[in-house]
């Protein structure tokens, strides 16, 4: 369904065996924790793909991203709304003071 109009499909599926745990230190870690206590986890090889740099970038890059993504936009608009705002307020001065005379 869907494969007719000429797009093709709309992922492609990675072939399992390119992803090792071997390939991510950190999962060796774990899987050496978890044979110490006798333990073996079938599934890890399916964590392998999270720590693929070249796909999803350092964990540093992501947190960067994820906070810093839009940041020009945002102060650029932020710088706007204060000239904005302080125009305004010389265009059209108060005109109530407070009580102060």
């Amino acid at each position: 369904m869907g494969h007719g109009h000429g797009h093709g499909d709309p992922y492609k599926i990675p072939d399992y065996r390119i992803y090792k745990v071997e390939d991510v230190p950190i999962l060796m870690q774990t899987q050496r924790a978890l044979q110490s206590q006798g333990l073996k986890d079938p599934w890890l090889r399916n964590e392998v793909w999270r720590y693929n740099e070249k796909e999803f970038g350092t964990f540093s890059s992501r947190v960067k991203m994820t906070f810093f993504r839009g940041f020009k936009y945002g102060f650029g608009a932020f710088l706007v709304t204060i000239a904005g705002t302080a125009l305004y307020d010389k265009m059209f001065p108060s005109k109530h003071d407070h009580g102060h005379h």
